[in-house]
């Protein structure tokens, strides 16, 4: 007998690649199994086993009348021929030699050729069936696809990340948990990820003693260093593999050629094994032609085979019979159904991430064959294509490497005094950050995944809130905290999914500041809806680049106390919509292109603030007009194209601030100096050459800025202004001091860098208020002071 193991090597593969075959392949496996069986026994039988028997056939009626009768049929004249003999132990006159030489003979004219190749046939065509039933797993284009897809596929099954994430989705009992533990025991072999087999998946039956025991223990809520790498490195691989299986269709393809070959090759098979299966016979009558070699000119032979042949022959058609039904059913659901497209919401079972999109070609069919063979490989396979899952990876990976000390160092106190957090370029917040309650200010920047949850209502002091360039999600108690503790709110954006839509319904907030673009006419996707449901809301900070006032903004015009626009030099028309605004306290509008003042301001009677800074103003002969605004007290006209101010500026009484820096002035009019109550006046960076002596009627000025102007002299009236803390007039063409700067008691900063200066009046020693770090000058000109006075200033 020949060994089944002879064949092994056909039909060897690597067991790994049996989630990839679906039960039709599997029951066709076996069936080859069987007809290769059926083709090996009987070329056994053909070998082992003598073929035909013959014997001489003598005229005699009682010998065999069938033969007589049908020779009587063909050859009437042979009947005077015959004689009856009594048949009993004939001479043949034959020896050894001459009964096998007719054996050979007659099996070679008399037999019919299926019945001497039959066996053979079977063996043949059942390793064509095998062949075309793993050509995809050999074949060099789609084998290497198909090790790496079952490489990740076993090692997202044993994953203790794949465990844990579904746990959290799925809400499974305890006991469920044990049962999926128990699951993903058996280990892939990492160096050799495709040879053995994949963790197969079991049901659980009855609850066992130990398995009590077992459900008491939950889902290890954190994961060791080196289990997190390589979940994270499970991730990586698997975005890789998805866009190299995504990008053709070659194992679809190959596996649907394969299947088609085997049913037009099945058909072939059955057509012919069917028409042949009366050609087995016991008796056989043998007319070699070689009368003159035996003296017999025919023969009668028996095949002892061909009773056994003829109940392989029809085994083997039932078995071809089964094998052409799975091969038409496997064609049938090949063209039948969507495999070039994978859906997890609809494919796969029970509760999983919904955030995974649909995946196409390659990819999508290997998972639906995944599914043939049990929907839990791809459930578990999911955990690492969804950016939810990912983002919890990030997430736990986080919490382990910045835990409250570490967070705790970073704490910062701003320039109001208030302490803040800043978190910057991260995964996702740590969960320690909702431990730090002494925070007022938390600071969020470039993180992926941001999302405040319910913890964060235990930062009891937290009021404001910055975020920049991401997307914070927040749960419902985090956003029921965030509602109604929430004072400030600073969103940097550059797309709509960074603007949050949460920001809509801050009930209590007071401030919003707004910063990316806004510009429909750039960006249609992005559009700022409306803020009715910020009742709270009285200051609005918009950085952007619209053409007119959104309709959001005034939405909530009425409410508002103060207005700021930086509009990146983008030139806002339509401010008649400004007079809506009637509670509005100050207005910024900046970088705004502005030609002139709007005319709108006039109808903002409340306003105390006018900022007009970095605009393309020219002539302001509008000043005067702005004394209908009785609570104006600032006034900012910086960075404008300004090259005088009208006399009529001294009608704005109650003006406090001014400040005209960065402009085109040449001279200062009288009347400016008639706003006794100006405290702060600004007109540095212009070409001033001389300030007048009516600046002494500026009794109140606290401080005077004139730097990087012409100016070779200082009036003595200005120090007239005992109230002068700070004087600013660096870079100009100051050639001395005067000694009256004795009569400033209150002056802390004075700045006198980049003039002419050769030495200072030693009477500078009596601004008692000025000490060191105030005074701003060159090493030389100080040393000039007398010792005493000088180490004040060291």
């Amino acid at each position: 007998m020949i060994p089944v193991a002879e064949f092994k090597q056909f039909t060897e593969q690597q067991p790994a690649f049996k989630v990839l075959k679906p039960w039709w392949d599997v029951l066709a496996e076996y069936i080859t199994i069987a007809m290769l069986m059926i083709g090996v026994f009987g070329c056994t039988l053909q070998i082992t086993q003598d073929k035909i028997i013959c014997l001489p056939n003598h005229t005699s009626a009682d010998y065999v009348s069938q033969i007589i009768c049908k020779e009587y049929t063909e050859n009437p004249q042979a009947t005077n021929a015959t004689s009856t003999r009594e048949m009993s132990g004939l001479r043949n006159n034959l020896d050894l030699q001459q009964y096998s030489f007719i054996n050979q003979m007659c099996y070679e004219t008399a037999l019919h050729w299926y019945a001497k190749y039959f066996p053979y046939l079977v063996v043949i065509h059942t390793l064509i069936f095998i062949i075309c039933g793993n050509f995809w797993f050999k074949f060099p284009g789609t084998s290497s696809k198909i090790e790496h897809f079952i490489s990740i596929l076993g090692k997202c099954f044993d994953s203790p990340w794949t465990t844990r994430a579904l746990s959290e989705v799925s809400g499974e009992t305890t006991q469920e948990k044990t049962a999926e533990r128990d699951i993903s025991k058996t280990n892939f072999d990492e160096t050799s990820p495709v040879t053995g087999d994949l963790p197969v998946p079991e049901k659980i039956v009855a609850e066992t003693p130990s398995a009590s025991v077992l459900d008491k223990k939950e889902v290890p809520a954190i994961l060791d260093k080196k289990e997190e790498q390589q979940a994270k490195a499970l991730f990586e691989k698997i975005r890789h593999f998805r866009a190299h299986a995504e990008d053709s269709d070659l194992v679809y393809r190959v596996y649907v050629s394969q299947t088609f070959f085997k049913v037009v090759k099945v058909a072939i098979t059955l057509g012919y094994s069917l028409s042949l299966v009366g050609s087995f016979s016991f008796h056989h009558i043998c007319r070699p032609g070689i009368k003159n070699l035996m003296g017999y000119s025919m023969f009668t032979c028996t095949h002892n085979l061909a009773f056994i042949l003829e109940k392989l022959l029809l085994t083997y058609i039932v078995l071809v019979c089964v094998y052409a039904f799975l091969s038409a059913y496997a064609l049938f659901w090949l063209f039948t159904s969507s495999l070039k497209v994978y859906s997890f919401d609809k494919n796969s079972e029970g509760p999983g991430f919904s955030d995974i999109p649909d995946v196409k070609n390659d990819f999508a069919f290997m998972l639906h064959m995944v599914d043939r063979y049990d929907t839990l490989y791809s459930r578990r396979f999911s955990v690492f294509l969804s950016a939810v899952s990912e983002g919890r990876l990030r997430e736990l990976a986080l919490n382990s490497e910045w835990p409250s000390e570490k967070l705790r160092q970073m704490i910062n106190k701003d320039t109001k005094g208030r302490i803040e957090l800043q978190l910057a370029m991260i995964p996702v917040i740590p969960k320690d950050v909702y431990e730090l309650r002494e925070i007022e200010v938390l600071k969020l920047e470039l993180i992926s995944s941001a999302k405040l949850v319910g913890a964060v209502s235990q930062l009891k002091s937290l009021s404001e809130l910055h975020i920049s360039h991401c997307s914070v999600k927040m749960d419902p108690d985090a956003f029921a905290f965030i509602r109604e503790r929430l004072q400030v709110l600073h969103v940097r954006f550059t797309d709509m999914e960074e603007l949050p839509s949460w920001m809509y319904s801050l009930k209590n907030l007071s401030q919003l500041h707004l910063s990316g673009n806004l510009n429909c006419s750039n960006n249609k996707s992005i559009r700022l809806h409306s803020l009715r449901g910020l009742s709270g809301l009285r200051s609005l900070s918009l950085t952007s680049n619209f053409s007119q006032l959104p309709s959001a903004v005034l939405d909530v015009a009425w409410q508002l106390s103060k207005l700021s626009i930086q509009n990146g030099d983008t030139e806002l028309r339509s401010l008649g919509q400004l007079k809506r605004m009637n509670h509005l306290l100050v207005l910024q509008l900046c970088h705004c292109k502005l030609s002139r003042i709007p005319g709108a301001l006039l109808g903002l009677t409340s306003l105390q603030c006018i900022d007009l800074t970095s605009n393309r103003l020219q002539l302001v002969d509008e000043l005067g007009t702005l004394q209908r605004l009785r609570s104006l007290n600032i006034l900012r006209l910086s960075h404008n194209a300004i090259c005088r101010l009208p006399p009529s500026i001294e009608l704005l009484r109650n003006l406090e601030e001014l400040s005209i820096s960065y402009n085109n002035l040449e001279n200062l009019p009288i009347s400016l100096f008639n706003l006794v109550r100006l405290r702060h006046l600004n007109v540095s960076y212009n070409r001033i050459r001389l300030i007048p002596p009516e600046v002494g009627h500026l009794t109140r000025l606290e401080t005077l800025a004139i730097i990087s102007n012409q100016i070779s002299s200082l009036p003595r009236e200005l120090f007239r202004c005992s109230r002068l803390r700070s004087l600013h007039v660096s870079s100009n063409q100051l050639s001395s001091l005067p000694s009256e700067i004795e009569k400033l008691p209150l002056l802390s900063s004075l700045d006198l860098m980049g003039n002419n200066l050769t030495e200072l009046p030693q009477e500078i020693g009596n601004c008692l208020q000025l000490k060191k770090g105030g005074l701003d000058v060159e090493e030389h000109v100080l040393g000039t002071l007398p010792p005493e006075v000088r180490k004040k200033y060291l």
